[in-house]
């Protein structure tokens, strides 16, 4: 059984005791929330999408982190400009407890 729900504007396929990446999401590690917005869920055989959809995706925050270093570097030559940006973007990590 599996199901994709929306999770802070991305989508993704998830089932239970999966543990995933998501962009941040409000919460300390422990807190437990629940999902609605599912776009497609199994049940064995069955697929249900759209409005008939009722699952709702129970998940546990682990943690917080942060990704990789992103470099952004502009230069102009023969005129001295030079122009150093880097940034991290924050993700939080949790674990599907239930589909249901």
């Amino acid at each position: 059984m599996f199901a994709v729900v929306q999770i802070a504007g991305s989508q993704f396929r998830v089932q239970k005791d999966q543990t995933l990446y998501v962009p941040r999401v409000e919460g300390n590690a422990g807190d437990k929330l629940e999902f609605s917005d599912v776009l497609l869920s199994t049940a064995g055989d069955q697929f249900t999408t759209g409005k008939d959809v009722k699952s709702v995706v129970k998940v546990e925050i682990l943690g917080h982190v942060q990704g990789n270093k992103v470099i952004s570097f502009k230069m102009n030559r023969r005129k001295g400009f030079r122009k150093k940006h880097g940034h991290r973007t924050h993700y939080t990590k949790i674990k599907v407890t239930d589909i249901a």
